[in-house]
């Protein structure tokens, strides 16, 4: 059976979708979802493997199509301009992707029942979809810590330590893509020996080395270009090794290939906030939990608390608009950063109310401030406005949101 871009493939998930809504079930739904930070490991990863699980003879055959939703309204993608300069390497574009507004009040039209779900880069489905469906997950895959909400027996159910949880997409979907790959080339020696059994192998490597480009680019931005050795793990250098080989094999898209350029021309977009307002960039990288009665928020940045407070929007009144907007209790920004000499991390800890957020501020900090090695920083915040805020510099440099979002709702509880 022939094969299909990840173009058409997005295509035919969307129509996929709509028959499933249209049909409220009839239809079964097979989705895949990352969290609802919408980074670029949540969203390359549900496409990559939707696309090899969707590209199989029998998903073809059965019309059996994964669909990746992009966890996020299609509005917010114009906030991830590392994402739309990805797209352009395999030849997509922001409105191809699936976001939360092609699924609409989906809760309210597809019973559990004829749904399932794979989480990608998370292992807890949130929010109004997970208050839903959140029985319905069957599988896995994430480099976050297990919160133990998904069934052992889920396959794939894979929550290990990793770089990116592209390394672990790649890794799992290897045998699944080398078997499509390989029916492909014999499809096309039944096409003859010919101009189109040339031209359609030539089709076929060269989407399968722009599949690869997606799950790539994701790797080297959590690995900073493999350079983060307190990140970077096995996993991380074997999915890179194959998915190298995948672009290379191309020899379209393998002739042109560097690999410190394409990290660089993706991460030099991810970089560029000049035409973000602050509260884009608060929105662009954020998660929220809730513990008992208390919400917190976490924005990531990859710029500095100083660039932040070049925006004209005061950085105060614009966290305490932002965590109003969002009903939290606790609102954090992490940076992650390279406007100084050199890599940086920032902590900054707003208590928007005064009583028990406070109480959890000041115990998280006993608890944590020492393995975070955190202390006061020089920046002054004009601060008026807060309850209570504080800003540190963050020596550990290996503790990202990943770590520091399980401390603060230990210390919630």
């Amino acid at each position: 059976m022939s094969r299909m871009s990840v173009a058409s493939f997005l295509s035919k998930a969307k129509s996929s979708l709509a028959q499933s809504l249209k049909t409220k079930g009839e239809h079964p739904a097979i989705f895949v979802i990352g969290n609802e930070s919408a980074d670029l490991d949540s969203i390359t990863c549900a496409i990559v493997y939707s696309f090899i699980q969707s590209s199989t003879p029998s998903a073809r055959k059965e019309a059996k199509y994964h669909i990746p939703v992009t966890n996020i309204p299609a509005s917010e993608l114009r906030l991830r301009p590392e994402l739309i300069a990805l797209l352009k390497h395999a030849n997509l574009k922001p409105s191809d992707l699936i976001t939360l507004n092609d699924l609409g009040k989906v809760q309210d039209i597809l019973p559990p029942s004829t749904t399932s779900w794979t989480l990608v880069d998370h292992n807890v489905l949130q929010g109004v979809l997970g208050e839903h469906y959140s029985g319905r997950v069957v599988g896995v895959m994430d480099h976050h810590d297990d919160e133990a909400k998904v069934p052992q027996d889920a396959q794939p159910r894979i929550i290990a330590k990793s770089g990116s949880c592209a390394s672990h997409v790649a890794n799992y979907c290897r045998d699944t893509w080398e078997h499509v790959s390989s029916g492909a080339s014999s499809t096309g020696v039944a096409l003859g020996q010919g101009d189109d059994a040339i031209d359609y192998s030539a089709y076929t490597v060269n989407w399968d080395a722009q599949v690869a480009k997606l799950a790539l680019a994701s790797i080297l931005i959590d690995t900073i270009n493999l350079g983060a050795e307190h990140k970077i793990t096995e996993h991380d250098k074997k999915a890179v090794r194959y998915l190298e080989a995948k672009i290379n094999i191309s020899p379209q898209i393998g002739r042109t290939y560097d690999r410190d350029t394409f990290y660089k021309e993706i991460n030099d977009a991810k970089s560029d906030l000049e035409d973000l307002s602050l509260q884009d960039i608060l929105e662009k990288d954020y998660k929220q939990w809730t513990e008992g009665s208390l919400k917190l928020g976490i924005s990531s940045c990859v710029r500095s608390i100083e660039y932040l407070e070049t925006k004209e929007e005061a950085l105060v009144t614009g966290l305490l608009k932002f965590a109003k907007a969002h009903e939290l209790d606790l609102c954090a920004v992490m940076t992650a950063h390279n406007d100084g000499p050199s890599f940086g991390r920032q902590l900054l800890l707003l208590a928007v109310k005064d009583g028990k957020a406070v109480e959890i501020t000041e115990k998280f900090v006993k608890q944590n401030a020492h393995e975070l090695q955190l202390s006061d920083s020089d920046v002054k915040i004009a601060d008026d406005k807060a309850t209570w805020l504080q800003l540190w510099d963050q020596k550990n440099l290996a503790a990202s949101r990943k770590k520091v979002g399980p401390m603060l709702r230990a210390a919630m509880r």
